[in-house]
């Protein structure tokens, strides 16, 4: 039975000797050591050389041992205690653990292994080998392999610093059908161990304790629900476990989803836990990617659960012997490389090794949620804390032992390890999108961002109130920044029909200049990447001309948006201006009209009665004269903006008439036309 941990505890690996006794050389921090025989020596001899007995150091200094002695300190105590159980599950000797959090502060942690040797130690005769393992630093059985192959701990410090830190802690062995209690009091025996009596069907070992005040404050409590995911986590490290919880209810009053009872075993380990926490998450891939190599009488095996978010931030959660490792490290490391090398592979089968050139292990993980488990020989780890693994053996049995699985993976859904291989590219070339264009404040946009040359931005300094206008052409553009408010509307032209992003591959998207212009003008990124935060603008506004031409090529803007940008138009930012098609005039009198169907109306209404009226029609807004534009189209007070909104009971339908319409299978839309052929009036024909 060994004495380490799970979030670091404990120190790290020393070259000390496993000795009751441990040396502090006090000095003073005066000025350089006189010379000998001068009056500085003076009392500064042997009686000034300290030396801590037993576990004094562990109390003199806690934060050497547990990292402070503070609120994730406290806690540590109970990861020491129960890495000691979860060593002796992992060796087999244990099948469940029993954790109880007591009214008054108390703390039990009970399994079923072998209990801790209670025979007398052969190097102090008069002491049994548990009172050692409770008071001396450097004590236990996993310094070799011969009794765990793998454990938590090998430093032997552990369960005799929560000793030395507890007010009170006790001990029940059961071994060899009788049991066995041994008291202490702040890392002191307050007597021998006593043979309490013959015991049936039990075995194993009870640890009970109660922290001491004096170390953590007279307020420090356990948090139930710290200790409640812990014991969870636990369960889910290794499935041969079961993890018994209880809790006094008390303590649990007004705290939602910390039972008084649980009892936890996953058979499935690191996937039930991944799954557990993406729970609700949209995921790039249908499914997870989670494996386990078991290796018997080998250097190590391990444990693993991958999935890529659609929607969120990655995260790395890693252990190694089960002690959570919050810092990473060489395991790390191995996985990251065996998913971009396997990644690569991939790319090359398919013909995309020069988009992938650029992918980095950051692109790979940037969504992704990882969980990754280790059980090696004697691990080496950096700090006290054993927060981060320093063995480089780990890295390389985690690599091997994931990237055949992972191409295997791949291989066996080619339509899903396609749209992996996509989703990292797409976190690649923004990366390097984000890097060439850094926004800075509006004031020095054009001088510091690499806006489209052809944008005439506004001088407002923030989103609020700022306009984009798409227009169509540098002709509609030229009267478009004439008209325009120069302090809140921005205009930018686009030559001619953008591309189709339904039916256009990837490389042509990304080669695409106006698309490029756009999404640089917007400065808000495409996709997943999408920030609403950086929106340049309040409202997107597409003005095309009002026929045929310029419905088509507002369709294709708005498909780009619903497509790379559905996000913009969820949040209200994109309207279609409704620029007039004829202006009529009759003396002094003048208005506009939006359709054939306004002149009509006008020609009824507002120019009823004698006269001839007069009839011009627009080619196009750059036929308009700027005060025209300005006072039918561009002017807030005057002008009319529909806004285009996609209905969530309506996305199923939507999704199905952009692909239909938009996609690249022209027989569905033959079959739209087909269907809709009746409707068609001899004016749609002629157009």
């Amino acid at each position: 039975m060994d004495n380490d941990d799970l979030f670091g505890g404990a120190a790290a690996k020393r070259s000390a000797p496993a000795t009751a006794r441990t040396a502090a050389v006090k000095t003073s921090r005066a000025a350089p050591a006189p010379q000998q025989g001068t009056p500085g020596e003076a009392g500064y001899d042997a009686s000034a050389i300290e030396v801590l007995e037993g576990l004094e150091p562990v109390r003199r200094r806690p934060g050497m041992y547990i990292g402070g002695t503070d609120e994730k300190a406290l806690h540590h105590l109970f990861a020491e205690v129960i890495d000691n159980s979860m060593d002796e599950a992992v060796a087999g000797h244990a099948t469940f653990i029993e954790v109880e959090l007591e009214e008054d502060g108390w703390l039990a942690v009970t399994d079923n292994g072998r209990g801790i040797p209670v025979d007398p130690h052969p190097k102090f005769p008069k002491k049994s080998a548990l009172e050692v393992i409770m008071t001396t630093l450097h004590a236990g059985g996993k310094f070799d392999s011969k009794v765990y192959e793998t454990s938590g701990g090998l430093h032997g410090v552990g369960v005799s610093v929560v000793n030395a830190l507890s007010e009170t802690l006790e001990v029940e062995v059961a071994r060899g059908q009788q049991l066995y209690r041994q008291v202490f009091s702040r890392g002191i025996p307050q007597g021998k161990l006593e043979t309490v009596g013959r015991v049936l069907n039990r075995r194993g070992t009870k640890v009970r304790f109660k922290p001491d005040w004096q170390i953590f404050g007279k307020d420090a409590r356990f948090q139930p629900r710290r200790l409640f995911k812990m014991a969870r986590s636990k369960a889910y490290l290794f499935g041969g476990v079961e993890i018994r919880w209880k809790c006094a209810r008390s303590l649990i009053e007004g705290i939602e989803n910390v039972p008084a009872e649980a009892v936890f075993k996953f058979p499935n380990g690191l996937r039930d836990y991944l799954l557990h926490d993406i729970e609700g998450k949209e995921l790039v891939t249908d499914q997870i990617f989670s494996g386990k190599i078991t290796k018997p009488g080998s250097h190590g095996s391990l444990e693993w659960a991958v999935a890529w978010m659609s929607n969120e931030d990655g995260f790395s959660t890693s252990y190694c012997n089960t002690v959570p490792t919050p810092e990473g490290g060489t395991h790390e490391n191995g996985l990251r490389i065996a998913l971009l090398r396997g990644l690569r592979d991939h790319a090359e089968r398919v013909g995309q090794q020069k988009r992938m050139a650029a992918v980095t292990t950051d692109d790979v993980m940037a969504t992704c949620a990882s969980m990754l488990s280790v059980f090696i020989r004697e691990p080496e780890f950096q700090g006290q804390t054993k927060d981060k693994l320093a063995t480089v053996e780990a890295g390389r049995i985690v690599e091997n032992g994931i990237r055949d699985t992972f191409d295997h993976w791949l291989a066996a859904s080619p339509q899903q390890a396609n749209k992996l291989l996509d989703w990292v590219i797409d976190r690649a070339e923004e990366r390097l999108r984000r890097r060439q264009e850094k926004e800075v404040a509006r004031k020095t946009a054009t001088r510091k961002l690499r806006l489209p040359g052809k944008l005439a931005d506004c001088s407002n300094a923030g989103a609020k109130g700022s306009e984009l206008f798409l227009v169509e052409g540098d002709s509609a553009g030229g009267s478009a920044k004439q008209a325009r408010d120069r302090a809140t509307q921005a205009v930018l032209p686009l030559r001619g029909k953008i591309l189709n992003v339904a039916s256009a591959g990837r490389d042509k998207l990304h080669q695409n200049q106006q698309i490029s212009d756009l999404v640089q003008a917007l400065g808000c990124g495409t996709g997943s990447a999408y920030r609403e935060a950086d929106l340049r603008y309040e409202k997107v506004i597409i003005m095309t001309d009002a026929d045929v031409d310029g419905a088509h090529i507002a369709t294709l803007l708005i498909t780009f948006f619903y497509r790379q940008m559905p996000k913009l138009i969820d949040g209200g930012h994109l309207y279609l201006a409704v620029p007039p098609l004829y202006r009529l005039s009759q003396g002094a009198k003048s208005a506009y009209a939006r359709d054939e169907a306004d002149r009509d109306r006008l020609l009824k209404t507002v120019f009823k009665g004698s006269g001839k009226v007069e009839i011009s029609r627009f080619k196009g807004l750059g036929e308009m004269l700027p005060g025209q534009l300005k006072e039918t189209t561009m002017d807030p007070k005057k002008r009319l903006l529909l806004k285009v909104v996609v209905a969530a009971d309506d996305r199923p339908e939507a999704n199905d008439a952009v692909e239909r319409l938009m996609g690249n299978k022209p027989e569905a839309r033959f079959t739209f036309i087909q269907e809709r052929a009746a409707f068609t009036d001899e004016a749609d024909l002629d157009i």
